[in-house]
């Protein structure tokens, strides 16, 4: 399988002023092969004989241009402008698969960034240390942890610090025998994530703990004045202030989905609606602090990695309203009623905690035909791929 190390760089000047002038070689690259690409499609529709646009040809016809038009591009490696113009191809099937959005231009010191292929030994690790094209050896702050064929590195920045994201083709990961059969995870606001046997995975909710200190970094970088010393100080320390958030959320993020992957069989959750619920202004800070959308990719990859398997019930499943006991659903359940209480059957329980028995009981009863496809139920999915005609032989024909 393959998996990414992010590992903090610990490199000299002269090895920061190289990752500055790499990933400005990596963002011209991407930026002047949009643009191509973007000539070359309407060209093409006034003349259909005209070939399609690729990254194969792009990349030919930069390395015929960069020569003569930009010779200072030699002073970094090649795979920086290579592989930028391969990622751009990669964006744009993405984007006619519909499974992303339409690439865009990137600009100065947002997401400077520079990737290598590991072709012929273009990088390669020892121990606490990785050597990188033309730069050289750079330290690292901790050793790779997997072992495995060494394919392709992106160092990126954020805030002020480097890091090296390697990815490997590794055995490392091996299925885990998860103990217990089933769980279902509801995720919230007050705590983020309620399971249906009563735990309860409290949220660090670090936007909310460091707002007053955001509060006063952003204050404190509206006074300076453009283009000055102080300014790109007082930039230097709100970055770090978000890079510390992040940190902290993707922290707990990852333990908690670590440990769900490797506890339970199977684990029912639910497709929220995340843009939707943001447009509660009383809410949406609390909403984005959570995290949802990077919980539920997290829980997804990992149960796959650990021999698990993640039930996702659709945005119309009504976990809060029905009751967990008898199966009654509600008509109405206000947002401010943190109990629920059955009118059928008198069941009571926390509003979080009834969504998420129902999540694993919709889970615990979930089933894989015999093609190994997910079998259709009661519940609605959008776009639901149909099942295979045939099954199995049957067994009353066999007989």
């Amino acid at each position: 399988m393959l998996i990414a190390h992010r590992i903090a760089l610990d490199p000299t000047n002269a090895q920061r002023t190289y990752f500055a002038r790499a990933s400005g070689t990596a963002r011209f690259a991407w930026n002047w092969a949009l643009a191509e690409w973007q000539r070359q499609f309407t060209a093409r529709k006034d003349d259909p004989s005209l070939p399609a646009p690729s990254d194969a040809s792009l990349r030919r016809r930069l390395n015929g241009l960069k020569r003569e038009e930009f010779p200072w591009m030699f002073d970094v490696t090649k795979c920086a402008a290579q592989e930028a113009i391969i990622d751009l191809g990669s964006a744009f099937r993405n984007f006619f698969e519909k499974r992303g959005r339409y690439p865009r231009f990137k600009k100065k010191g947002v997401s400077d960034s520079f990737c290598a292929a590991n072709e012929a030994g273009t990088f390669r690790t020892d121990g606490e240390k990785i050597k990188l094209p033309v730069v050289g050896w750079v330290r690292l702050h901790e050793a790779l942890r997997f072992t495995g064929k060494l394919k392709r590195v992106t160092v990126s920045r954020e805030a002020d610090r480097w890091y090296a994201s390697i990815m490997v083709e590794t055995n490392d990961i091996k299925p885990v025998v998860q103990p217990l059969p089933a769980v279902g995870v509801d995720l919230g606001v007050t705590t983020l994530a309620t399971l249906s046997r009563g735990e309860a995975i409290p949220g660090p909710k670090a936007h909310k703990a460091l707002l007053q200190r955001l509060r006063r970094a952003s204050r404190a970088l509206t006074r300076k004045r453009k283009g000055s010393s102080n300014r790109r100080k007082a930039k230097a320390k709100l970055a770090r202030l978000h890079a510390r958030i992040s940190a902290i959320r993707k922290d707990a993020t990852h333990k908690a989905t670590t440990m769900l992957a490797k506890t339970y069989r199977r684990i029912g959750i639910e497709a929220l609606n995340v843009r939707g619920m943001a447009r509660n202004r009383h809410l949406a800070r609390s909403i984005m602090d959570g995290g949802f959308f990077e919980f539920r990719r997290q829980l997804e990859y990992k149960a796959k990695f650990y021999g698990a398997a993640v039930v996702v019930a659709d945005r119309w499943f009504p976990s809060s309203k029905t009751c967990s006991c008898c199966g009654s659903v509600k008509a109405e359940l206000a947002l401010s009623q943190r109990l629920f209480h059955c009118d059928e059957c008198g069941y009571e329980a926390g509003r979080d905690h009834n969504a998420a028995r129902n999540l694993e009981n919709m889970a615990a009863s979930f089933a894989v035909s015999a093609c190994g496809e997910d079998r259709s139920d009661a519940v609605r999915k959008p776009r639901v791929k149909r099942a295979s005609m045939k099954q199995e032989p049957d067994s009353k024909l066999a007989a």
